[in-house]
């Protein structure tokens, strides 16, 4: 092991904390937090908003930090004889009050008598410290409108803000999602999900539109969500066509297999684009498809019955099953069984494979942990004055996953033996990548 004293390029040494030091660091910090907390609750004291001890110390370390900064400037520190004659000094301060996470904070801010000095810490024209338009673009995230979101603010630390800085706190999100919807992405995936939630959206009246949503899983197993599009809820091959070649147009050159739901024009338009990809329907929304010509009394017959048919361990299987299934069912209910054999094609590709790619493709449910962020970020808006504010959200629910709970962006599990399995079966179109 090295020493634990290292000279620095001019010859100084510092100090290398091991691990066991920077804990007892954390651990001070900690302490000192707490204290602070309890000498707050003993005395009766705030710790955000005006008078707040939380907001003395950001005003603290504030000017502590711009007088750093003003040091560095000028080349000697507050006082030092050094400055006479530099050709540059202090000149006094100036007062600003900017809004930061617990509250406003009215700093003094050092100046010059060049007045060069640009400070980095509180930007010139700057009435938000770092932190502060995150929480708006959070609390947007969450589905709060612009009201809701300044009465949090005001609230919780005790800020008015007007709609026009809220307004302007989100605007950069469009800018972000813009370029996120065109960003270059992977040149082939081993699986595409496609699926639609429905939310309430303003056009002309307010009307349930679909929003449809692309997930890729590339193949290192890495899931992200592709592309998402406003429709009308009456798409066919050729709006379908102009989406994907969109994908296609960002880089995306191949895909292996592409689970969808039974949208009109849909599995068509995928192999218009990518003329190998195998296309898979997803059997959990053809199930409650099924159910929908169905009595309720006999759901849990029939769904039993549907699940012994796509869990058959081969293709041939299935159909024998299916067979059985048809003729118990067929009589009472014919367009359960018409539904199945028109799609049958498209039913059966998954059967192809082994266990490990049969849970990844079979169904688009992996993108149900996302509608369900979704329909929560959207539910207590009512609807979105236009397609674009309700994308905004969206994005943000995405470019925010929630630590410790499924999210449809990450690794996959078990993805090692899944793309051994896909490198088998498609042979060069995985390995050559």
């Amino acid at each position: 092991m090295g020493s634990m004293n290292e000279t620095g390029p001019e010859g100084s040494e510092h100090q290398v904390r091991t691990g066991a030091e920077l804990a007892r660091v954390a651990e001070q910090d900690r302490d000192l937090a707490e204290n602070l907390i309890e000498r707050a609750r003993r005395d009766g004291l705030q710790l955000v908003g005006e008078n707040g001890l939380l907001t003395g110390l950001l005003k603290l370390v504030l000017e502590g930090a711009l007088e750093a900064e003003m040091a560095e400037h000028l080349g000697y520190e507050k006082g030092d004889p050094a400055g006479a004659g530099s050709g540059n000094c202090r000149n006094g301060t100036s007062r600003k009050t900017v809004l930061s996470q617990v509250g406003p904070v009215t700093i003094d801010i050092p100046r010059d008598r060049a007045g060069s000095f640009t400070p980095q810490i509180v930007p010139k024209h700057a009435r938000r410290v770092d932190g502060f338009s995150e929480t708006i673009v959070s609390l947007y995230a969450k589905g709060l409108t612009t009201g809701e979101i300044q009465a949090h603010l005001a609230e919780v630390y005790g800020v008015d803000v007007s709609r026009d800085l809220v307004s302007r706190a989100t605007a950069q999100v469009s800018a972000d999602l813009a370029a996120w919807r065109t960003r270059p992405l992977d040149r082939v995936y081993a699986v595409l999900l496609i699926d639609c939630i429905y939310i309430k959206i303003r056009d002309g009246a307010v009307a349930n539109k679909p929003v449809y949503i692309a997930v890729g899983i590339n193949l290192d197993g890495d899931r992200d969500v592709l592309g998402m599009w406003v429709g009308t809820g009456g798409e066919g091959a050729k709006q379908w066509m102009t989406w994907l070649t969109e994908l296609r147009n960002r880089g995306v050159h191949d895909v292996l297999i592409a689970c969808c739901d039974g949208l009109k024009g849909l599995p068509e338009s995928v192999n218009d684009v990518w003329p190998q990809t195998d296309v898979q329907l997803c059997v959990v929304h053809l199930v409650r498809t099924s159910l929908r010509y169905a009595a309720k009394q006999h759901w849990s017959a029939i769904a039993r019955q549907l699940r012994e048919v796509y869990t058959a361990k081969t293709a041939d299987e299935a159909e024998q099953r299916f067979d059985r299934f048809a003729e118990e069912w067929g009589e009472r209910y014919p367009a359960v069984i018409d539904t199945w054999r028109r799609h049958w094609e498209h039913v059966i590709v998954f059967l192809r494979f082994p266990a490990p790619i049969r849970r990844v493709v079979y169904t688009t449910n992996m993108i149900e942990s996302l509608n369900s962020r979704f329909r929560q970020a959207t539910r207590r808006r009512g609807h979105f004055p236009d397609d674009d504010a309700a994308l905004k959200v969206l994005y943000l629910v995405i470019r925010n996953p929630i630590k410790n709970r499924p999210n449809v962006t990450g690794k996959t599990p078990s993805w090692k033996q899944a793309i051994n399995s896909l490198a088998g079966y498609y042979g060069d179109r995985v390995t050559d990548h």
